[in-house]
């Protein structure tokens, strides 16, 4: 699996993080506000951050696929993440930007530059991806991308809702 890097769009790039990115990446994972909705729910300590940053590098090495950098495409700025964990079948989607970059349509955008890595250069079968019910925005931006609304589930400790899209039909 290789994925001819980046992923871009006419107002965001997607590459694989580098180490350079963790102060970056930490002005997102760092807010309160952005992260209410994702994973735990808690803003990163610095070295959490870095420890994700770390995580990602090694998950791209072991996988092909790990969250990517999210660049503005005009200044080259990370403004946030979009990619992939590894599961059972398939991954899990997920995407996180800086405050500053809500509301333009740059989630869906990422979203569907990863999309179609994952069912082209990636051939996975499957994409998951779970939303804090508190979150209807990001449950658009899931639905906008064609996933369609599973169940309730328990991810990172509390109540989430999970999306599923599977690979178009014949391939």
């Amino acid at each position: 699996m290789s994925i001819r890097f980046p992923l871009q769009s006419d107002r965001i790039r997607l590459r694989p993080f580098r180490d350079g990115d963790r102060d970056a990446v930490h002005e997102v994972y760092g807010d309160p506000e952005v992260m209410r909705h994702v994973a735990h729910g808690k803003p990163a300590a610095a070295a959490e951050t870095a420890e994700m940053v770390a995580g990602y590098i090694w998950h791209q090495e072991e996988h092909g696929y790990a969250f990517w950098a999210v660049e503005d495409a005009a200044t080259g700025a990370v403004i946030g993440d979009a990619g992939f964990e590894a599961r059972e079948e398939g991954a899990e989607f997920g995407y996180t930007l800086a405050r500053a970059w809500w509301g333009r349509g740059l989630a869906t955008e990422a979203g569907r530059l990863c999309t179609a890595a994952a069912f082209g250069e990636l051939g996975l079968p499957l994409l998951t991806g779970v939303v804090d019910p508190a979150n209807p925005a990001s449950s658009r931006v899931l639905e906008k991308l064609g996933f369609a609304f599973s169940r309730e589930v328990e991810a990172y400790g509390r109540p989430h809702l999970e999306y599923l899209l599977r690979a178009p039909s014949g391939r």
